[in-house]
């Protein structure tokens, strides 16, 4: 009795459905195959078989499009020497304050850095200058680029004298840069030694375009880079034929959130010596330092000393107060609460425009 009174209900259950089955099938044979279907509606949904014009697509959210617009992270790298000009490396967020404009920014995030990728444009003055320094800069720049470069790094490599010229792209690879680097020869055209010439035009009877070669490293190279920036200078900083000024120079790297270390080879055979007041200009409006060296031992002293601060430095971020888009200089003061110790960041940023 149970299973006729089960058959018999299967049997209801098919005619009830079987019209419905029909209809399916017919609509899916009127539907090319891999033509694109609509959205399937909830369950219990009618069809609509009317043609309809497709919606609009949906509008970001509102809270998506006006954090890009209003609030700008402010990054900040920092290193910290004690009285005994030796790495600090053990503070905490607590020990740091930020001040933007004179007005203290609380702090959104704190790293200690040390393995954070870094771009770097390696810059060596190949003017008439330095023609008894080359050598030592080339084994000590070579040096430099094996023992810095870790994974992810990446830098370049230009030279400068009447030109500007480009002798090795970004690359990861140190043997690549290395080599680069020792092609490089007094005035001589990047043509001849396989680079590529700079895009400023150049004034007559210039010796060092200093000014434009650290424009030309932000503006094409590294301002599109993201994450650590850094220049590193090899030069007595004499410029004598630049198109752009040391004020250019300067907001180019800062504008270009970069920092600029400079090797400064002073040789009184061949400088005029006043180099070293642009040096520091330079170095400090960016949060980057000068050493100057006199000697090929000095010289790669030099360079340790720079390797060093680039892998001993303190992330922090903080979203400032001021959040007018007004394109304006805001100038950053970056100070420890330990005793007896010396901070090297950068000085300010320019705000976003309009």
């Amino acid at each position: 009795m149970r299973l006729t009174s089960i058959a018999a209900a299967i049997l209801i259950l098919a005619l009830a459905t079987y019209p419905a089955l029909l209809s399916l099938s017919a609509r899916a044979a009127a539907t090319p195959q891999g033509a694109p279907r609509g959205p399937m509606g909830p369950p219990g949904s009618q069809p609509n078989t009317q043609q309809e014009t497709p919606p609009p697509p949906p509008e970001p959210p509102e809270s998506q499009a006006p954090i890009g617009i209003t609030t700008s992270v402010v990054n900040v790298f920092a290193t910290v020497r004690d009285k005994h000009n030796a790495i600090v490396g053990d503070l905490t967020q607590d020990d740091f304050k930020i001040y933007e404009d004179g007005v203290q920014q609380k702090v959104a995030y704190f790293y200690k850095e040390v393995n954070m990728p870094i771009s770097l444009a390696m810059m060596m003055d190949t003017s008439g200058s330095m023609y008894y320094m080359l050598n030592a800069e080339k084994d000590a720049g070579s040096r430099f680029v094996h023992e810095v470069m870790h994974h992810k790094d990446e830098a370049i490599v230009m030279t400068f004298d009447t030109d500007v010229n480009l002798l090795a792209d970004f690359t990861e690879d140190p043997a690549v840069l290395a080599r680069a680097i020792h092609r490089a020869q007094i005035n001589v055209d990047a043509s001849g030694i396989g680079g590529t010439g700079g895009t400023i035009p150049q004034r007559g009877g210039g010796g060092t375009n200093l000014y434009d070669a650290i424009y030309l490293a932000v503006h094409d190279e590294l301002g599109p880079e993201a994450g650590r920036k850094a220049i590193i200078i090899m030069s007595d900083c004499e410029d004598n034929g630049s198109k752009m000024s040391e004020r250019d120079a300067i907001e180019a790297v800062q504008r270009g959130d970069a920092v600029t270390h400079i090797i400064l080879i002073s040789d009184p055979r061949a400088t005029e010596g006043y180099g070293g007041g642009v040096a520091q200009s330079l170095a400090s409006e960016t949060g980057g330092r000068v050493i100057s060296v006199h000697n090929d031992s000095s010289l790669e002293k030099a360079f340790d000393v720079i390797s060093e601060e680039l892998r001993s430095q303190y992330q922090m971020g903080y979203y400032p107060t001021n959040q007018n888009r007004d394109g304006t200089f805001r100038k950053i003061k970056v100070e420890v609460t330990r005793p007896e110790t010396k901070v090297l960041a950068r000085r300010g940023y320019y705000a976003p425009g309009h």
